[in-house]
């Protein structure tokens, strides 16, 4: 049992392994010279500072996230007798300010 291909498929399939196949000849070896695959000193100075970043909001997600309520839900309604606490009445001046006619206060000295 012999494996062949149909006259239609086989000449785009043998003229792709034969540009496939070429060894660059014309000098041009498509960005792969020398240095290609090696990185800069810039390069892994920008890479420690992406990771110092990703860091710093990993942190400041979880003090985020820390603050969220375990539920969303509308807490559970209380006794509304038991809740009802009495207003706290804010404490009075001894001597409630009185104004002048010009608009200056009371405690300013007048000659």
């Amino acid at each position: 049992m012999s494996l062949t291909l149909p006259a239609g498929v086989a000449l785009p399939v043998t003229a792709s392994a034969l540009v496939l196949t070429q060894q660059p000849g014309n000098g041009d070896n498509g960005g792969q010279g020398e240095d290609f695959g090696k990185s800069s000193p810039v390069g892994f100075l920008v890479l420690i500072l992406f990771l110092i970043a990703v860091a710093f909001l990993v942190r400041s997600m979880t003090k985020h996230l820390k603050r969220v309520p375990a539920s969303f839900d509308d807490p559970p309604a209380e006794d509304p007798a038991s809740s009802v606490e009495p207003p706290s009445e804010a404490p009075a001046s001894a001597e409630p300010e009185k104004k002048q006619p010009n608009g200056a206060s009371s405690s300013a000295k007048s000659d």
